[in-house]
């Protein structure tokens, strides 16, 4: 059985101005420093907002074995905000306990997390998380999900076990 050390990870930021360096990039190193005990961030990215892009490097790199793939950015209201669109493009099945669980955290800090489109799902045996843009956003939202990952990647690799036991 994998240990949680074991899982590839890729980081996605998703952003028309940091793809040009108007803006400085924090939520996807925020995502590799809280996520790195899962396993190793293979793959990291910087895309504008733009959905056949945003899909077609999900589909390249669950294509290349990885196990989680976490998202940061384009997950609001704007026109230009694209990734849960890109997203469900690409998944198998949706994971919606786990989006609603951020959402539900974020809640807590605020009630603009309601607008927050992010989804979760599943391509073949890649976990896809949308996270908001924002580092704040970023922590918030993993905090939720983070006892429930490895698990998660476990299942999906076939060695997941009892899902009713912690």
């Amino acid at each position: 059985m994998a240990t949680p050390s074991d899982f590839r990870i890729g980081v996605l930021t998703l952003s028309d101005k940091g793809s040009v360096g108007a803006r400085v990039d924090t939520s996807g190193p925020a995502i590799a420093e809280i996520v790195g005990h899962l396993g190793t961030v293979e793959k990291v990215a910087l895309l504008p907002d733009e959905a056949d892009a945003i899909a077609a490097l999900l589909c390249d790199w669950s294509a290349a074995g990885l196990d989680l793939i976490l998202t940061t950015g384009g997950t609001g209201l704007a026109p230009r905000d694209v990734t849960p669109e890109a997203t469900l493009q690409v998944v198998d099945r949706q994971v919606p306990g786990m989006a609603e669980a951020m959402r539900q955290a974020g809640l807590l800090k605020t009630p603009h997390a309601m607008l927050s489109r992010g989804v979760v799902g599943v391509r073949g045996r890649t976990l896809i998380v949308n996270l908001p843009g924002s580092e704040k956003a970023v922590r918030e939202n993993l905090a939720a999900i983070m006892r429930t990952l490895p698990h998660a990647l476990s299942t999906l690799r076939g060695a997941g076990g009892d899902c009713g036991r912690l």
